[in-house]
């Protein structure tokens, strides 16, 4: 009975409070905090690396194809990784051919044309440069190679 009177009392006491807070107006508190943030844009993109290496630490700037023979194949083993945050599928061209002639004489291929790359991951491709048998009045060539990142 001692704990009910407790309790009935206890309730008695805040009834009591509020109309006289009531009677006199709002007992109001506030307390303010601060605060601060930021937001992340994160904005699809297509990034890649292009390295020499499986690890993906070197980065591959120059293909040396060396010397090569009409009608011949040469290859040359490089690795792709998506530096971006989407997948994306990847091809291949050339450009900037020296001399001009040059281009209809080799073709440069590839084995992971329409290859998808997931977000953080590499792949080894392998560039394959044939030299037509009819190749003539071409001693040296250059050309560029551009990896297309396509999400």
């Amino acid at each position: 009975m001692a704990m009910r009177r407790t309790t009935m009392g206890t309730v008695l006491a805040l009834a009591v409070m509020g109309l006289v807070v009531s009677a006199v107006g709002s007992l109001v508190v506030t307390r303010t905090v601060s605060n601060t943030g930021s937001i992340r844009i994160s904005t699809p993109s297509a990034q890649l690396g292009i390295y020499s290496d499986s690890g993906c630490t070197t980065v591959l700037s120059s293909v040396s194809w060396g010397t090569l023979d009409p009608g011949s194949v040469a290859t040359s083993t490089i690795y792709v990784k998506n530096e971006g945050n989407v997948p994306v599928t990847l091809s291949i061209q050339t450009a900037n051919w020296n001399p001009a002639a040059a281009q209809s004489y080799f073709i440069l291929t590839w084995n992971r044309n329409n290859y998808v790359l997931a977000v953080g991951g590499s792949v080894q491709a392998v560039l394959s440069l044939s030299v037509s048998s009819s190749i003539s009045n071409i001693t040296s060539f250059s050309f560029d190679i551009s990896i297309i990142a396509t999400q």
